[in-house]
C-alpha cells in the first residue's frame, strides 16, 4: 500500500475543502487496488486524520479532529492483520517485510491498540508516521518509555525531542561512560514491548527510509519466553542508562 500516493491525493482533496464526484471515483478505485484488509483500511483510516490535522492551522480544529479519529476507532475498530502468520504452542509469530507499508503499518496498529504500557528501545525514530502514533498512545494514557541512541536523536527529523517535550520518558545510552577504550558503538537495538505480552524485533528502523527503499523485517509475537527476555533486557538498559 503506497501511503504517500495516498496522501498526496488528500492534500489535493482538502485543498478546496471540495470533494467531487471524480476524487470519490478516484478514491474508491484506489482502495480497491490497495486495501486488501481491516487492518489496511485501519491505516486509510489514520493517514485521512493526519492529513487533515495538517490541513488545519488553528489547535481547536486539531483536538476536534483527534476526538473524531477517536471516535470512529470505538465505533468501527480495525483489528491488527497480518503479512505471514504462524502459531506454535508457545504463542503467535507474524512476519512482516519492507520496502513496502507491512512494518509501518503494524508498528502503528500495535501502538493504537496498547491499552496500559509500550517500552521502546529504538536505534532512531524519524518517521513521523510512527511519532504521531506514539504520541497519540501517550496522550491516551498508555504509559510509554523510550530508550534510543544517543548520537540519533540529534539526526535531522529525530522526534526524540519532540516525545521529550510532551513528558514520555526518554533514555539515551552513553556508549563512552560504560567502556574504557574509544568505542564507537550505538544502541542499536530496534524493539519494542506492548502491555507486558506483545513484542516487536526486527532490522526494521522507525524510518521513512525503512519503508520506502530498505530491505527490512519485523516479527511481532507474544510468544511469552521471547516477551520475557526482551522484557529484562529493556528493564537492564533503562536501569543502566
Amino acid at each position: 500500500m503506497n501511503i504517500a500516493e495516498l496522501e498526496s491525493f488528500l492534500h489535493a482533496a482538502l485543498f478546496d475543502r471540495t470533494i467531487t464526484g471524480s476524487e470519490r471515483e478516484a478514491l474508491a478505485a484506489w482502495l480497491a487496488l490497495h486495501v486488501k484488509s481491516d487492518h489496511d483500511r485501519g491505516v486509510v483510516r489514520h493517514t485521512v486524520f493526519d492529513v487533515a490535522r495538517r490541513a488545519v492551522a488553528d489547535p481547536d480544529s486539531h483536538q476536534l479532529i483527534d476526538c473524531l479519529e477517536t471516535l470512529l476507532k470505538v465505533i468501527v475498530p480495525i483489528q491488527p492483520g497480518a503479512t505471514v502468520e504462524r502459531r506454535a504452542t508457545s504463542g503467535a509469530e507474524r512476519v512482516y517485510f519492507a520496502p513496502g507499508e507491512a512494518c509501518l503499518s503494524q508498528i502503528i496498529s500495535r501502538f493504537h491498540y496498547a491499552r496500559k504500557s509500550a517500552d521502546v528501545c529504538v536505534y532512531t525514530i524519524t518517521d513521523n508516521r510512527i511519532s504521531r502514533a506514539i504520541l497519540e498512545a501517550h496522550q491516551r494514557g498508555v504509559k510509554v518509555r523510550i530508550i534510543t541512541d544517543s548520537d540519533k536523536m540529534s539526526d535531522a527529523g529525530s522526534d526524540i525531542r519532540e516525545f521529550e517535550a510532551a513528558g514520555i520518558p526518554v533514555k539515551f545510552d552513553d556508549v563512552h561512560r560504560y567502556h574504557a577504550t574509544s568505542h564507537n558503538g550505538h544502541m542499536h537495538h530496534k524493539f519494542a514491548l506492548f502491555d507486558g505480552v506483545h513484542l516487536l524485533n526486527g532490522s526494521y528502523n522507525w524510518t521513512r527510509g525503512a519503508a520506502e527503499i530498505n530491505y527490512e523485517n519485523l516479527v511481532d509475537t507474544d510468544d511469552p519466553t521471547l516477551v520475557a527476555a526482551f522484557t529484562t533486557e529493556f528493564s537492564r538498559l533503562w536501569n543502566k542508562f
